[in-house]
């Protein structure tokens, strides 16, 4: 019985090629002619679309009548040759039965692995049905052949090779086209490829951890003759992690090591904590540099309040006139002497004179309720 070629061509291979089945059955059905040659030969553009390859488009059921169909219906076979394939009893059979359909000049060869006519079971990549059967010596196709230092190269034009024998074209017909285009398809990978890995290494890049850096700043006014600031304790604080670091003055930076990417540009609290300064608790956008602001306490130097004492009589001393940092004050009832001092002409020490002798002729700050002045004895 005479079927129509419903498939262009039939490839038959070992389980163990598979691999190569599937690549070449892909490479034919999507092979394109030129339209000058399509035109002439009135093709379509992919003239070799469809291509049967068993282990992808058998279904289960009578293997073997399904096959025979299959081979009735392909109008070429290619044997994919290698040592796999030349021990393998089904596709000694592929080829017999196809041979005996009359087509024996419509197989066509093509090497993945092995030597022809090697005669050594473990090299030879034809099947021994092919001499038996008589099938004219055709070398085939061969990705080895060294054609080209790529060997990416050489394995396309082993395919071109391939494609001319069964158009029946001349090669360079379509192999200096399919060279071109090859190259350019390459080129385009190679090119994309590079900008996948430039935009993976920029997105590693940009999520791995951050090192923040925290400077503070003297928010209010700068004394001299005040102590500067020292062990400031700074906390950054955001969901589950809390980190902390000291400060040593005002040049210096708390550095917060591997903080977590996803809080880059996230609101995070930074508190600063420094004897002789307000607290400072604030929230921040987080960035890999940050700065806060740090202002004196004006009360630690500048509240001044003591309480005159006459240890001979054992009494407070009211109604005593006091000078302090050019501002005058008088003892109350309890003796309390009060004032405040601006913060920028606050000291450590303060100069004092009296109404009356006092013991001392300074005064040391901080003081407060237990700060004792005492008259002279």
């Amino acid at each position: 019985m005479e079927y129509p070629f419903k498939y262009f061509a039939f490839i038959s291979c070992s389980s163990k090629d598979s691999t190569w089945g599937k690549r070449l059955q892909k490479k034919m059905e999507s092979q394109r002619m030129p339209a000058t040659l399509c035109h002439e030969r009135g093709w379509k553009r992919t003239p070799m679309n469809p291509v049967f390859f068993a282990p992808t488009d058998i279904q289960p059921g009578s293997l073997s009548e399904e096959l025979h169909k299959r081979l009735e219906a392909s109008r070429y076979l290619i044997v994919i040759c290698s040592p796999n394939s030349a021990k393998s009893d089904w596709v000694s059979m592929e080829i017999e039965y196809f041979y005996q359909l009359g087509r024996g000049s419509n197989i066509h060869f093509f090497i993945v692995d092995g030597t022809p006519h090697s005669n050594d079971p473990q090299t030879e990549c034809f099947n021994p049905v092919i001499d038996r059967l008589g099938i004219p010596e055709i070398l085939g196709a061969n990705i080895n052949e060294k054609y080209f230092k790529q060997p990416w190269l050489n394995r396309e034009r082993a395919y071109v090779q391939l494609f001319s024998k069964l158009l029946e074209v001349d090669f360079d017909t379509i192999w200096q086209r399919h060279k071109r285009r090859t190259k350019r398809k390459v080129a385009a990978w190679s090119i994309g490829g590079l900008a996948i890995l430039a935009a993976i290494i920029a997105t590693m890049i940009a999520s791995r951890p951050a090192d923040v850096r925290l400077q503070v700043h003297e928010a209010s006014v700068h004394n001299d003759n005040l102590p500067p600031m020292r062990n400031a304790v700074v906390t950054l604080s955001a969901d589950n992690i809390q980190e902390i670091d000291t400060l040593q003055d005002f040049g210096d930076q708390a550095l917060f090591l591997n903080i977590p990417h996803k809080y880059l540009h996230k609101p995070v609290r930074i508190t600063v904590v420094c004897e002789d300064f307000l607290p400072t608790d604030t929230t921040v956008v987080l960035s890999r540099q940050v700065s806060v602001n740090l202002s004196r306490d004006p009360k630690k130097y500048g509240d001044i309040r003591f309480r005159l004492w006459d240890r001979e009589t054992e009494r407070v001393v009211p109604g005593v006139s006091v000078e302090i940092a050019g501002q005058t004050a008088i003892s109350d009832a309890g003796g309390w002497v009060t004032l405040s001092v601006p913060l920028e002409k606050q000291r450590k020490t303060y100069p004092i004179t009296a109404s009356v002798m006092l013991h001392e002729d300074s005064l040391f700050m901080p003081c407060g309720n237990d700060y004792y002045m005492f008259i002279n004895e």
